[in-house]
């Protein structure tokens, strides 16, 4: 008779914890994840659509996206639900008022410490000469930077044309008198120059200077170090340097560092179990670009390298998620 009831009993947690499960899934519902244009972005859509899926039982979908419509939408209309990786810098005005009425709200950074826009030098020519350090030591040693055209020349590596960081990388060419300390601005004339620029210059052992962000994949693969280049002035720069290529007198200074947050929508905001997730899920920049490396050395589509980040680097996200939902998300892969 024991072992009856004991059965029983069994029986009915066991349906008891089935119906929770489902209810619980039930309680994420769809969860629509903005699937932005650049590499890292569209990684972290994915990613979090597995985990999400697979972890918590969401119905996830991934619907296209970019900086403005999305945040826009997301403003006005509510969707999507998720921005995994927006940039927040671009959005200006229409942000605080949004989230002053809980319209939409940041769950996390996606990037810790913000993105990074330098000047970089290879890391081997730091190592034989300690003074490129700093932006006064990289002026003194125009040499070591040849211009491919006239090697009499240093070389700044800039921005290709229409990119808003031509302006700025022209600014502070400008603002630290590159030009009378023996560099020349050169124009890469698209992306692919400049990564060219940069990778070809590394691959030889040969002097490299030039403008380039991260995450990405060259940063993943290429040891490079940032030039100091002095402190940010925020004012200075809206003034003179963000946006503004004609201005006669601008001020030498570092790069802002740029805010790259998770942002959701009021639906999500009431989510615990979502918000707990996505406020754990940040990564710094090196550790995007490492996977963004890993990606390109195999050809992987976003899809299949957030599966490679859920197969390879445990190390990165089982720290995000419940233990619970670890388990289902290594059992679905």
């Amino acid at each position: 008779m024991i072992k009856i009831k004991t059965a029983l009993f069994s029986a009915i947690l066991a349906l008891s914890m089935g119906a929770f499960a489902s209810n619980a899934q039930a309680d994420c519902g769809k969860v629509t994840i903005a699937e932005m244009t650049w590499q890292s972005a569209a990684v972290l859509a994915h990613l979090d659509a597995k985990i999400l899926s697979a972890g918590y039982g969401c119905d996830t979908e991934l619907v296209p996206g970019d900086t403005m419509p999305t945040g826009t939408s997301m403003i006005e209309k509510g969707e999507p639900d998720i921005a995994p990786e927006l940039w927040t810098n671009g959005l200006g005005p229409l942000l605080a008022p949004a989230v002053a009425e809980g319209r939409i709200a940041s769950a996390g950074e996606s990037i810790k410490g913000g993105a990074v826009e330098a000047f970089w030098i290879p890391k081997f020519m730091l190592e034989k000469n300690p003074e490129l350090a700093t932006i006064e030591g990289v002026l003194a040693n125009p040499q070591l930077f040849p211009d491919p055209e006239d090697p009499s020349m240093g070389a700044l590596h800039g921005c290709p044309a229409g990119w808003n960081c031509q302006i700025t990388a022209g600014q502070l060419y400008k603002a630290f008198n590159m030009a009378d300390a023996g560099f020349t601005l050169v124009d890469p004339g698209s992306g692919a120059g400049l990564a060219g620029a940069m990778s070809e210059a590394y691959n030889k052992g040969n002097g490299y200077l030039g403008y380039y962000w991260g995450p990405t994949a060259l940063l993943g693969q290429m040891d490079m170090v940032q030039v100091d280049m002095g402190p940010h002035d925020a004012a200075e720069w809206e003034r003179c340097i963000g946006s503004t290529p004609d201005c006669p007198d601008p001020k030498g200074m570092g790069y802002p560092s740029s805010d790259v947050e998770i942002y959701v929508s009021a639906k999500i905001m009431s989510n615990a179990t979502v918000m707990e997730y996505l406020g754990k899920r940040g990564m710094t920049s090196g550790d995007i670009s490492s996977i963004l490396a890993a990606a390109d050395a195999d050809q992987l589509s976003p899809d299949e390298a957030a599966e490679y980040i859920l197969k390879e680097r445990g190390d990165l996200w089982e720290s995000m998620v419940s233990a619970d939902a670890a388990k289902k998300i290594k059992a679905s892969l």
